[in-house]
């Protein structure tokens, strides 16, 4: 019976069909939390148990010495008027080690963990995402990732070093113009051939764009699919994708033009090649590496994802929060700093506590990578979600500051991240692809107890593994289904918590979700099958219902390992909250577009009525939104933690530095404010702007001479912290450079503005 069935559900297609592209993915890293989530009865005891790192000190040491000097060299405005990075910055990146991050100390590398190479590209792309890239490309998928895992000895001897001292600058290449998140479809072909003196050699015809480092990188990565008609290789014709290096200067190589990104001016460009003939020797692994580049694409995204895009948006994030919360208190409308007006309050709450969330998830995933974890499905969602929440936190942010973020010039804090943004969201698999087709299409396979198994058995004719596996799917199934109406009727609290106390009922209400989760997982696999492929706006909803389980596990993760401190509560009320109802409404767009037949009517109306009648969870109420605000409208111990690790300017008179310098002040003046407000009170001032009234206030006694003074250095600080950068016509339209000289010569004012 289990072999007719077998056949069945083969030749009707109702398991999802695997290609050997898909089957590498499936097969790459390993599953970590997620695997709890699809079980539908997640061990929180077994979670909470992973690691959540903190900085060695060497790499602590090296956050506060080479790259905060680093960002001290970066002239923000500048880099970003003039698209160029300062010779002495490059030296400096390179001199410093800061290429050089993945490579083992042997072969002159820092070999930092991954939760400090993480820390720091936040901390460096945050700031300025041009010079950024010069970290992160050598520290992420390329020559130095790929050599130190599958190069050979003399591979690593000769490439290692060169690429930790910077003489060799990298750069990766694998989008083409038919071929971006569909990467294994790459036209890039490389052509094996014995050559006139009997070597096997390559010929590549290639054209790559959107390619980081490209213009100026002198070792470049490409991938290719390799082809040996004459079998010279013995590995049939189609050898497979490879990753090969090229040298600069090779012939028939291309490189040095520019694409133009949004945003941050980083260098990017095209790769083009026409016959470019390079050794055997150049393949990554040698011999033993032709065909295998997918794989060894596959294996480093697994966990590469976790890093540095996360990194950076997550460190955008902080940086937000940073500097929102201050000018939320900085600026003043109608007598009181906007920050106390319940409108912008709410902006300002949400980015303090989603921030909080990002950055737990952040460690906690770095923390799995350090720990020898590679998990595919939660590298994806916080690649995706970090990059697509933070951009959220930044459109928050310029509400906020308003016109001070519309203008341009050295002044402006958070333009150029608004504007850069989408970089995050389109690189290294678009948002869009990845959250339709990735989390969710290889989650549902790979996490699952049973799918892969049955999957694997019906490939293989195995009927044995084909019916143990499907009676203990359908086991699991029903067992699911009963445990989801036991925590539906009693709010999850069948599910139990491994802890006590104020977030006990959040472990709660998420295992509620995981087991609601796993039944419409199944259902799905069991109904749509091999066409969820194809449901693009489907699973993307069972994504975010999976991506919401996991960030809210950050905020908990975060909140146990920093010794659930009592202050941090509001901030991790409101981040599980906000995932609690994001889960809510993924469940709501699944029940109600899940299809059509009986179950799909089922869903719309009886299932959608029950999800109503009893949420998960709804949104953060205003008085949480309140307390989160706090959490970062004024200096201390707790905005220091939440701001940990982003870069402050040292230079107090522009931007930034302006801002918070006036911030402190304004922290210090509060009191002798507050003893102004309250003469006002009682009328012994006449209403109006505090400090408008500070030398009446010392007249009466009210406040000291020290104290008007402490309160009119505040004021000032306020009032400069507030301007934003104005041009003269020459200026602008002649672009004069900060030095005052005119960068396009005698070009007449009149035609530059018809210009």
């Amino acid at each position: 019976m289990f072999a007719l069935l077998m056949k069945w559900m083969k030749a009707n297609k109702i398991l999802p069909q695997i290609s050997d592209t898909e089957r590498l993915a499936l097969e790459a890293g390993s599953i970590w939390i997620d695997g709890e989530l699809f079980s539908g009865n997640p061990d929180f005891k077994k979670i909470l148990a992973e690691n959540y790192n903190r900085l060695p000190a060497e790499e602590q040491a090296f956050i506060d010495g080479p790259v905060e000097e680093l960002c001290r060299m970066i002239d923000r405005y500048e880099i970003g008027r003039t698209k160029r990075i300062p010779e002495e910055i490059l030296d400096f990146v390179k001199k410093s080690g800061m290429m050089s991050f993945l490579i083992p100390k042997q072969y002159g590398g820092k070999q930092f963990s991954i939760l400090g190479i993480s820390t720091i590209m936040a901390k460096i792309s945050a700031y300025n995402a041009t010079v950024g890239t010069f970290v992160v490309i050598p520290n992420s998928l390329g020559a130095a990732e790929l050599l130190k895992h599958y190069g050979t000895d003399r591979q690593k001897q000769e490439y290692l070093p060169k690429l930790a001292s910077g003489e060799y600058v990298p750069c990766f290449g694998l989008t083409e113009p038919t071929a971006g998140s569909d990467a294994a479809s790459i036209k890039a072909d490389g052509l094996l051939f014995k050559d006139s003196d009997g070597a096997i050699k390559i010929k590549m015809n290639f054209r790559k764009r959107y390619i980081t480092l490209a213009p100026i990188a002198n070792l470049v990565t490409l991938a290719c699919r390799l082809r040996d008609p004459q079998n010279l290789l013995g590995k049939g014709e189609d050898v497979g994708i490879t990753c090969v290096m090229i040298h600069e200067g090779t012939p028939g190589f291309t490189h040095g033009d520019h694409h133009d990104p949004i945003g941050d001016p980083f260098y990017n460009g095209p790769l083009i090649g026409k016959d470019v003939v390079v050794p055997l020797t150049n393949i990554i692994g040698e011999l033993g590496g032709a065909g295998q580049g997918w794989r060894m694409l596959m294996e480093q995204l697994a966990g590469g994802r976790m890093v540095s895009l996360p990194a950076g948006a997550i460190g955008g994030a902080k940086a937000v929060a940073a500097v929102t919360g201050a000018y939320s208190m900085v600026r003043q409308q109608f007598g009181i700093p906007i920050g106390r007006m319940e409108g912008v309050e709410d902006k300002v709450g949400k980015i303090a506590a989603l921030s909080y969330m990002l950055e737990g998830a952040r460690v906690f995933g770095c923390s799995a990578v350090d720990s020898g974890h590679q998990p595919p499905v939660v590298s994806a969602v916080m690649k995706a979600y970090s990059t697509e929440i933070s951009q959220h936190l930044i459109i928050d942010g310029m509400d906020v500051f308003s016109g001070a973020g519309v203008m341009q010039g050295p002044n402006n804090i958070l333009g150029m991240g608004y504007k850069s943004a989408p970089v995050g969201i389109t690189v290294e698999g678009a948002n869009i692809l990845t959250r339709t087709l990735m989390i969710f299409g290889q989650g549902a396979t790979r996490c699952h107890p049973y799918a892969l198994k049955v999957v694997n058995a019906v490939e293989q004719d195995d009927a044995k593994a084909f019916r143990n596996n499907l009676v203990g799917w359908i086991g699991h199934f029903v067992l699911n289904i009963g445990r989801s109406a036991l925590r539906y009727f009693t709010r999850g609290l069948s599910a139990g918590s491994p802890v006590s106390g104020p977030t006990a009922s959040y472990y709660r209400r998420l295992g509620w979700a995981s087991t609601r989760f796993a039944v419409l997982t199944d259902l799905a696999m069991f109904t749509i099958g091999g066409k969820l492929k194809v449901r693009g706006k489907l699973t993307g909803r069972y994504a975010d219902a999976l991506a919401w389980q996991i960030l809210a596990i950050g905020a908990l993760r975060r909140w146990e390992a920093d010794g659930r401190k009592e202050e941090d509560l509001p901030l991790l009320h409101y981040s599980v909250q906000y995932a609690l109802a994001k889960i809510q409404e993924a469940f709501a767009g699944i029940y109600a577009n899940f299809g059509a037949g009986l179950l799909g009517l089922w869903l719309r109306t009886v299932g959608m009525l029950f999800l109503r009648i009893n949420p998960l969870a709804s949104m953060p109420s205003d008085q949480l939104g309140h307390q989160s605000a706090l959490a970062i409208q004024s200096l201390g111990a707790q905005y220091s933690r939440l701001t940990e690790n982003v870069f402050v300017p040292a230079d107090d008179s522009r931007g930034a530095g302006r801002l918070l310098k006036a911030f402190k002040l304004l922290g210090e003046a509060a009191p002798v404010i507050a003893k102004i407000h309250e003469a006002q009170k009682q009328k012994k001032l006449p209403r109006g702007v505090p400090e408008d009234f500070a030398q009446d206030a010392a007249n009466q006694g009210v406040i000291s001479a020290e104290e008007a003074a402490t309160v009119r250095k505040a004021y000032s600080a306020r009032l400069e912290a507030i301007e934003v950068d104005t041009f003269t016509p020459e200026q602008y339209f002649g672009l004069i450079n900060k030095d005052g000289g005119i960068e396009y010569g005698d070009v007449p004012l009149k035609r530059a503005v018809n210009a």
